[in-house]
C-alpha cells in the first residue's frame, strides 16, 4: 500500500476495515472456488471434532499410564490434550493444502493455507505461552504473537506496521511510536522468559554444586538475578530509543537522594552481602536471637527467614544479624550440649545417682551416646538436696531442645522410682516458742 494512501486517523482505519470486509463478504457468497474453500474449511473442523471425540478417551488413558514420566512432560501432555482438537485441524488443513497446491492452481487453496498457518501458529504460541510465569504478562505476550501472526498470514504487516509507526507521542526531543512501544514490549516480554528460564537453570546447576557451600549458593544465584535482569531492563530502555548517556548526570543526583532515603535498605542489602560472604550464617542452621529460636529457612537480599519450633516465620533484618549477638547452634558443627539439673536426697548414694541418671540418659534416642557421652557431676549441697547437672548432645538441634531435655528428665523419673532414689523439695516447720499465750480460736460473736 502506498503511504500515501494510510488511513490518517482510526475513523479511517475503522472505514476501511468494514470496507475490505463487505467486499471478503461479496467474494465469498459469490459461488466459486473461494466458497468451496470455504467448505472446505467447515469440513476440516467438523472432521477435527469428530477425531477429538472419537480419540479422547484412548489419549486420556494413554496419559494416566505415564505416571513415571518427569513432571514438565505431563503438563506438556495436558496442555497438548485440551488443544488436541486444533492440532487434528492443523495436520488435516496442511494435508489438504499440500494436495490441492500439486492438483490444482495456488489460488485455489489459498484460503485453505491461510487457515492452516493461522491455526499452527495459534497452536505454537499457546504452547510457548506457558513459559511466561506471569498470568498478565502471558496475556500480552500470546495476544501480541497471535496478532502478528494473523497480520503476516494475511500480507498486512507493512500496512499496520506503517500506521502504527505514525502514531506516537514526543517527550522534549525524544518520540515514541506506537510500533517502538510494542517492538519493546514484546522484547521485554520474552528476554524476561529467557532470563527466567536461565536463572531457573542456573540455580538448579549451583544447588546441585556440593563444592559451593549454601550461602555461596544463594550469593550467585543471588548475582545471576541481578546480572540477567539488569541486562533485560537495559536493553529494554535502548529498545525504546531512550539514550542512557543524558540520563547519568540526572540518576547521579537522584542516587544521592534515594541513598539518604533508603539508608536501612541498602544497610540490610549490604548485610547480607556481608553474611553471604563471611558465611557465618547459611540456610538450615539453627541459631538464637534475643527471644527467637529456629533454624535459618532462606536468606534474602534484604532479611532472614527463621522458622521456629510453634510454626511462626520471623523475617529478620540482615543489619540486625550483623550488629546484635546472634547464637549459632550449628556454625561449625551440628552438635549442641545440653544440661539438665536436678537434686536428690541426702539419704541417697551419689555415686549410684551419677550412674542412674547417665544410663538414663542413654535410653532417650536423641542423646548421643558414642561420640559424646553423658556426663553428671555434683554442684553443690543445697538446703534440702544433694544438687546435680546432667549434661548430653544431640546432633540435630532443628528437631527441638525442649523436648529431648523433658525426655531426659522422664527418664530419670522412671530410673529414680525403680531404684528408690527421692527428689526432695522444701518443706517448712512453723514453732510456737511462748506455749503460755492463750490463742482463741473463736471468731467474735460465738
Amino acid at each position: 500500500m502506498d503511504p500515501e494512501n494510510l488511513p490518517q486517523s482510526l475513523t479511517d482505519l475503522i472505514e476501511l476495515t468494514l470496507k475490505q470486509g463487505r467486499h471478503l463478504a461479496a467474494m465469498f457468497l459469490t459461488p466459486g472456488w473461494r466458497q468451496n474453500q470455504i467448505l472446505i474449511l467447515l469440513g476440516l473442523i467438523a472432521l477435527a471434532v469428530v477425531l477429538d471425540l472419537l480419540t479422547r478417551g484412548r489419549v486420556d488413558g494413554w496419559a494416566r499410564s505415564r505416571t513415571n514420566w518427569p513432571k514438565w512432560r505431563l503438563r506438556l501432555l495436558v496442555l497438548f490434550r485440551r488443544r488436541l482438537a486444533l492440532a487434528y485441524f492443523v495436520v488435516s488443513s496442511w494435508a489438504v493444502y499440500l494436495v490441492m497446491q500439486q492438483l490444482t492452481w495456488p489460488s485455489r487453496s489459498y484460503l485453505i493455507g491461510v487457515a492452516a498457518t493461522l491455526a499452527a501458529a495459534w497452536l505454537v504460541i499457546f504452547f510457548m505461552g506457558r513459559l511466561v510465569a506471569n498470568r498478565s504478562l502471558r496475556r500480552v505476550f500470546t495476544w501480541t504473537l497471535w496478532i502478528y501472526a494473523t497480520l503476516v498470514a494475511l500480507n498486512l504487516t507493512d500496512d499496520v506496521s506503517a500506521y502504527l509507526d505514525g502514531l506516537g507521542f514526543s517527550i522534549g526531543e525524544m518520540r515514541f511510536s506506537v510500533l517502538a512501544v510494542i517492538k519493546a514490549l514484546l522484547l521485554v516480554a520474552v528476554l524476561l522468559t529467557v532470563a527466567r528460564l536461565g536463572t531457573r537453570a542456573a540455580s538448579g546447576s549451583l544447588r546441585r554444586n556440593e563444592d559451593i557451600s549454601p550461602s555461596m549458593q544463594v550469593l550467585a544465584i543471588k548475582a545471576v538475578q541481578v546480572l540477567f535482569y539488569g541486562i533485560v531492563a537495559l536493553i529494554g530502555i535502548r529498545a525504546l530509543g531512550i539514550d542512557l548517556t543524558g540520563l547519568a548526570l540526572v540518576s547521579g543526583a537522584i542516587g544521592v537522594g534515594i541513598g539518604f532515603g533508603l539508608q536501612k535498605v541498602v544497610s540490610n542489602l549490604v548485610s547480607g552481602i556481608i553474611i553471604l560472604l563471611d558465611r557465618s550464617i547459611k540456610p538450615g542452621d539453627v541459631i538464637s536471637l534475643g527471644e527467637t529460636f529456629g533454624w535459618i529457612d532462606s536468606l534474602g537480599a534484604r532479611y532472614v527467614s527463621v522458622v521456629t519450633r510453634d510454626g511462626r516465620e520471623y523475617l529478620i533484618p540482615n543489619e540486625d544479624l550483623i550488629t546484635s549477638q546472634v547464637v549459632n547452634w550449628s556454625h561449625s558443627n551440628r552438635y549442641v550440649r545440653l544440661d539438665a539439673h536436678f537434686g536428690t536426697s541426702y539419704g541417697d548414694d551419689p555415686h549410684a545417682v551419677r550412674r542412674i541418671a547417665i544410663e538414663a540418659a542413654k535410653t532417650v534416642p536423641r542423646v548421643l551416646t558414642q561420640t559424646y557421652l553423658p556426663v553428671c557431676h555434683i554442684t553443690g549441697f543445697g538446703d534440702s538436696s544433694v544438687d546435680y547437672v546432667l549434661r548430653f548432645w544431640i546432633a540435630d538441634p532443628t528437631a527441638g531442645l525442649t523436648n529431648v531435655k523433658g525426655n531426659v528428665y522422664l527418664a530419670m523419673w522412671d530410673a529414680f522410682a525403680e531404684n528408690g532414689i527421692s527428689v526432695p523439695f522444701p518443706q517448712r516447720e512453723m514453732r510456737i516458742l511462748n506455749e503460755t499465750v492463750p490463742v482463741d480460736l473463736r471468731q467474735d460473736g460465738n
